[in-house]
């Protein structure tokens, strides 16, 4: 709990020293990390879309030890098995030949857990995470085995190549805080990658804080402060993403099949607090809420099939609830 400036201070200067961290190792890519960061700070799990070679393996890995977080790493196949994830029982007998049964933890027991190329293994597979994700257990041979605390799964996936995926469905798409689109570094930073990838040194991030700290970093976030005036704009844009709302935009209403649910209010406020903790204060704005809705909404506004074939885009539907808002304000 956050008793003085002094503890803020000291709060919002662990986040950045954690974003500086990163950044000796990933180039660019700011919003990313930024997003990255508010997601672990808010104890939430992230989907990470970008094409293949835009460093989403190399950026987990680096968090990973920028926390002192045990990685974990599962690739995702067409052939993989809700086992190979969770883990499995197993006979073990003894001297005397006495058999007894014994847990073999599968990858999903880490702390940071990569579910590299999520939407190649079959729904069943995915399904697997589900459990994990939403109660932090497993649960194999009728018994119910706790996670690591803190514990997190950043998943990624390729958005250009369909043939021989599966689409991760609704119910599993509103279990991550998050949805992070990794773009195209820009020119400088293509040449800076180049400079540090091609010489024998090769940078790496060292520990800033540990997980128990990160626990409490996610603690003084949640006791931040929201008005009633905040929230009610929070309200207001997760309600105006539903075609059935009265004030939602005309877009909302024509090419929107569904709208953002209550994990979506969940999530605004919470990662809204992380953003507010990294600036220093006690408060949330408009603006924090603002700044991370698209990351928060992106997965959770479900398109119509003509909204898909005219390639809408949900982002520039959120922007556009974004200034009605303003507007109003």
């Amino acid at each position: 709990m956050i008793e003085s400036k002094e503890q803020l201070a000291e709060a919002a200067g662990r986040i950045a020293a954690l974003r500086e961290e990163v950044g000796k190792v990933i180039v660019g890519q700011r919003t990313v990390v930024d997003q990255l960061l508010w997601c672990l700070v808010a104890g939430g799990h992230a989907l990470l879309e970008g094409i293949p070679g835009l460093g989403k393996t190399m950026l987990v890995r680096t968090v990973a030890d920028a926390v002192a977080l045990q990685f974990s790493r599962i690739q995702f196949t067409p052939d993989l098995m809700p086992s190979d994830i969770t883990g499995t029982t197993l006979i073990d007998f003894g001297a005397a030949g006495a058999a007894a049964q014994r847990f073999q933890p599968g990858p999903i027991f880490g702390n940071l857990v990569l579910a590299d190329e999520i939407n190649r293994a079959t729904p069943k597979t995915q399904s697997a995470l589900l459990e994990a994700m939403q109660e932090g257990t497993v649960t194999a041979g009728g018994e119910t085995h706790k996670l690591p605390r803190p514990f997190f799964v950043l998943a990624t996936q390729n958005p250009i190549e369909q043939e021989g995926t599966y689409p991760l469905p609704e119910a599993q798409l509103d279990r991550f805080l998050l949805k992070i689109g990794v773009d195209y570094p820009t020119r400088e930073d293509l040449k800076e990658i180049v400079r540090r990838t091609t010489t024998s040194a090769k940078p790496s991030a060292s520990t800033i804080i540990s997980g128990s700290e990160l626990l409490e970093l996610q603690a003084a976030a949640r006791e931040l402060l929201v008005s009633e005036d905040v929230l009610d704009n929070a309200v207001k844009l997760v309600m105006m993403t539903h075609p059935g709302e009265e004030d939602a935009p005309e877009e909302i209403k024509r090419y929107a099949r569904f709208g953002a649910g209550p994990r979506a209010l969940q999530a605004l406020v919470s990662v809204a607090k992380v953003k507010a903790l990294a600036s220093a204060r006690l408060h949330v704005s408009w603006g924090d809420i603002r700044d991370v809705a698209l990351p928060v909404l992106r997965h959770r506004i479900v398109l119509s099939y003509e909204a898909q074939a005219l390639g809408m885009d949900t982002d520039a539907m959120t922007m556009s609830i974004i200034r009605e808002i303003e507007a109003k304000r």
